[in-house]
């Protein structure tokens, strides 16, 4: 395809999308100023492409000027439009007035509007940098002129004070679809053990009745293993009926809507969880309403096994009467000798099989030593190591170990 391009040819230059008019031209310039030889002097052929480039320079010049003639009328076929289609900028309609009323192009016309609008809005004067060197300086005097025309006085000191006094506020942005201010429970994120633990009467558990029919997940079951979870507030979801309380001794409680949102107003709750399938999620979104705005918004997700162990997290940030444990993230790692965990300054790790039986876990400060020397809160000793029947609760033992830590103190 190279060794056939001629371009003396202006046939070429219109078959790679040249314009007839630039192809003729071009064509023109080699056809006058062909490339010498290549055994010809070196001197002689830069002289010659010297030659072809100074020939083709009005042609260049010719295709800046119809670029940035494309560019304006672009531009301004762009405002004509958004105004056609209700745009409520006052910008638009000014730089058509002073394309049409006085005649500037697109970079003037924009300034002119710019500086009509800071006239109005009760600005100062803050026209437009000055144009690099050689460059026409055209922005500034079209932001003066617009300035000018729009009630501005540079030279009154008090002109700035008078305008500001005198403008009016604009109108805030309406849009006919309000968002809502808080997220819909199908756009909370599943439960971590980042928020801070809360107290179980200052918790909300929405379940689906999918699952307090089925217990699919095992919620109910897992719920009643944790003290002092009498004290949460429970709700039911049902897709037909929407939300109503729930009694773990008696059952669904029958209420009304006015009813059940006027407890959960009235309710100091710092931590949300639902538990539904789809069609309830869908059926709590439309009643989202209802639910009070807490700290902590949860949903559990995908399948029912991560779901269960979302759920556990969860159970293990409540709060009994008389508990002090420490919130946070707890990182993990997995050791050749064993799983470990870190949060704060304490390392809680697997420690080997105990004798005669039993499996080992030891906490360390961050000196690396036992972490000896520490007391809970209520005064209680802690001890760093304890044995586990059985290891597979390992990491719920390392979990416990280091959160009783991070809230200790030490005395001595």
């Amino acid at each position: 395809m190279t060794d056939s391009f001629d371009p003396a040819d202006a046939g070429c230059w219109m078959a790679r999308g040249r314009p007839a008019h630039h192809a003729h031209a071009l064509a023109d310039a080699w056809r006058r100023f062909p490339d010498l030889p290549n055994d010809a002097p070196l001197d002689a052929r830069m002289a010659r492409s010297r030659e072809r480039v100074q020939a083709l320079r009005p042609l260049n010049e010719a295709i800046a000027q119809e670029t940035e003639r494309q560019r304006v009328a672009a531009n301004f076929a762009c405002i004509e439009r958004q105004i056609a289609q209700g745009s409520t900028d006052s910008r638009n309609p000014a730089i058509l007035h002073g394309r049409d009323v006085h005649g500037y192009g697109w970079d003037a016309a924009v300034a002119y509007a710019d500086g009509l609008y800071a006239a109005r809005a009760g600005w100062e004067s803050r026209p437009p940098s000055p144009p690099r060197p050689g460059d026409p300086d055209v922005r500034r005097p079209a932001y003066r002129h617009g300035f000018l025309d729009g009630g501005g006085q540079p030279d009154d000191i008090f002109d700035v004070a008078r305008r500001a006094f005198a403008a009016t506020p604009s109108e805030p942005n309406r849009t006919e679809n309000a968002q809502p201010g808080r997220p819909l429970p199908s756009e909370w994120s599943h439960p971590t053990d980042v928020p801070a633990p809360a107290s179980w009467h200052r918790r909300v558990l929405l379940l689906g009745a999918t699952e307090l029919a089925t217990g699919t997940i095992g919620i109910l079951a897992m719920l009643r293993e944790r003290p002092g979870h009498e004290a949460i507030a429970l709700y039911a979801v049902s897709a037909e009926t929407g939300l109503r309380p729930f009694s773990l001794s008696s059952g669904p409680t029958p209420a009304d809507a006015t009813v059940t949102r006027q407890t959960l107003r009235q309710g100091d709750y710092s931590d949300i969880l639902v538990v539904v399938d789809p069609t309830e999620l869908e059926r709590l979104d439309a009643d989202a309403d209802i639910l009070p705005l807490t700290r902590t918004m949860e949903r559990t997700r995908n399948s029912a096994l991560q779901q269960r162990a979302q759920f556990r997290l969860w159970l293990a940030r409540g709060r009994a009467p008389g508990d002090q444990f420490a919130g946070g993230h707890i990182r993990w790692s997995k050791m050749a000798a064993g799983l470990s965990g870190r949060l704060g300054d304490f390392t809680a790790r697997y420690a080997g099989p105990a004798r005669p039986r039993g499996h080992r876990i030891i906490v360390e400060d961050m000196s690396g030593r036992l972490a000896l020397g520490y007391r809970t809160p209520l005064g209680r000793e802690l001890q760093p190591e304890i044995v586990i029947g059985n290891k597979a609760h390992a990491r719920t033992a390392i979990a416990d170990l280091l959160r009783q830590y991070a809230a200790s103190l030490r005395l001595g």
